[in-house]
């Protein structure tokens, strides 16, 4: 059995091409037990964007605080804590946290999607 809180998950600060202001934490993962998935949190600081990218695994996401835009399907969506969504495989898609919010969403992902 693994439970925590967030708060005492060590961040990794991402960066790179297209990132911008953005946190991941590793929840849990199959060195919790979960063999085959990952589940993360994403914390974006007002501003802030993952890549705008695409791959070969869906992943699940639900937006646990802020508010921002998730790109997908060619359109931008609102988005804010309580909504979720499906991104299928090979879809290009990106979040990005409001100008004066913060945007945090669990994504949950095959395990090679841990990258």
């Amino acid at each position: 059995m693994v439970l925590g809180s967030s708060k005492d998950v060590a961040g990794i600060s991402l960066q790179g091409e297209g990132i911008h202001k953005v946190v991941k934490k590793v929840l849990v993962s199959p060195k919790e037990g979960w063999e085959g998935w990952v589940m993360r949190l994403f914390e974006l600081g007002p501003g802030g964007y993952t890549p705008k990218h695409a791959h070969d695994w869906p992943h699940i996401n639900w937006i646990a605080g802020g508010r921002g835009t998730l790109f997908l399907d060619g359109q931008e969506h609102e988005v804010k804590a309580g909504d979720y969504a499906y991104v299928p495989n090979n879809v290009l898609h990106q979040f990005k946290a409001a100008p004066d919010s913060e945007l945090s969403f669990i994504c949950i992902v095959p395990e090679k999607g841990d990258v």
